[in-house]
């Protein structure tokens, strides 16, 4: 990693997002007690004095999670323990805000296939037994956009799996989140080829469990959204041996400026400590590259046929088009049956704004120098004059 000392970004203030409420639930929320008093003890409870109220429902959810969490093991275990995952996943994967999200939402369209939903990620010890009761009793929690952009939240919508494997205790990178002051400004658990052994194997072990969870809920062909499983393709092959992947980039002088606000836009919402993000553009800079590596590595190893690649851009220029190719090249076959729907979508995505960003000159050289071979490998010029929007 770069050591290179980077200016700090612009203050972000609350008024730049979405409303996020007081009473929205966060991440945390959905953990299980131990889960979050050890991300707690590892911060050594440092929260910040303003959140010492979302401290107190935090550890009151969490303690409901624990119990919950018992009572659907011992009421599903005898379907977990018979249930047959019968088709390995298809991994949606690239760059935060490259586009990951709407390609997401298009191959859901697609009625042969099944996503985990925002509730089943966030309460993933337990939403085998709670779903139906709680998704109805809580629905007035949820905002009606995420705070970063302008996608519709909600209990029900398409989710990373990411967030579910976290609040299951898995190792992640989503956890700097909670504590974005004090946290390591190393993307911690993105490549998990630098796992330790132990850590690794509880890891796969999570998430084989989590999947069986979706196959007791519904059987089809399991779609998984996740930006850092585009550093974990070796390992998820070697775990699920006909995964398919489904690659999506984008012009980085847009993901850089829409990467900076994503965080800074979570790290308000969801962080249990006010921090000023002096050290949020090395993070970005260097994970773009942790990420980017270990997919090259990991790239040169798969088969052909397992790995098919989308510009955002010609996605959004003409979405039937390029999934029909991504059909192909992946032999996922049925996309006959999902066109008309698919071509009703293109027609709404014209309607969707998208937010807007300028970069100065600083940066954009900066990102340029960075993340040069990401910039050569796809045809996008780092030198570009002007940013093209960003979502």
């Amino acid at each position: 990693m770069h050591a290179e000392k980077t200016a700090a970004p612009k203050k972000t203030g609350p008024e730049s997002y979405h409303a996020y409420p007081w009473w929205s639930p966060r991440f945390w929320h959905g953990m299980p007690l131990p889960v979050w008093l050890g991300l707690l003890g590892e911060h050594r409870c440092r929260v910040s004095p303003s959140r010492l109220g979302l401290l107190g429902t935090i550890t009151a959810a969490t303690a409901f999670n624990s119990l919950s969490g018992w009572l659907s093991d011992a009421r599903f275990a005898r379907q977990l323990r018979t249930v047959e995952v019968r088709e390995d996943p298809l991994f949606i994967i690239g760059h935060w805000r490259s586009g990951t999200t709407l390609l997401h939402e298009l191959m859901m369209l697609d009625e042969r296939f099944f996503c985990p939903s925002t509730y089943q990620c966030f309460a993933a010890g337990h939403f085998l037994l709670t779903e139906s009761l709680l998704t109805k009793m809580l629905a007035w929690m949820m905002p009606a956009k995420r705070p970063m952009d302008n996608v519709a939240a909600g209990w029900d919508r398409p989710q990373e799996d990411e967030f579910a494997l976290m609040n299951l205790g898995a190792a992640s990178p989503y956890r700097r989140m909670a504590f974005p002051a004090t946290a390591s400004n190393e993307a911690t658990a993105l490549d998990l080829e630098l796992l330790d052994p132990h850590t690794l194997a509880h890891w796969q072990k999570t998430f084989r469990r989590f999947l069986r969870m979706l196959a007791v809920r519904d059987s089809r062909r399991t779609v998984l959204k996740s930006p850092p499983h585009t550093a974990r393709m070796g390992i998820l092959r070697s775990m699920f041996p006909r995964a398919r992947f489904l690659h999506i980039v984008r012009d980085p002088l847009v993901v850089f400026p829409s990467t900076m606000r994503l965080w800074q836009s979570l790290d308000y919402v969801q962080g249990m400590q006010v921090d000023r993000g002096e050290r949020l553009e090395p993070y970005v800079l260097d994970t773009f590259e942790v990420m980017y590596n270990a997919f090259e590595r990991d790239r040169a190893a798969l088969p052909e046929g397992c790995l098919h690649e989308v510009k955002y851009e010609d996605l959004v220029a003409d979405p039937v088009g390029r999934l029909a190719e991504a059909y192909e090249a992946l032999d996922l076959g049925g996309f006959d049956s999902m066109r008309p729907a698919l071509e009703a979508q293109a027609v709404a995505m014209q309607r969707y704004r998208r937010n807007r960003y300028q970069l100065d000159d600083r940066t954009r050289r900066l990102v340029g120098e960075r993340w040069r071979p990401f910039f050569e490998r796809y045809g996008y010029q780092a030198d570009a004059t002007s940013s093209p929007s960003a979502g």
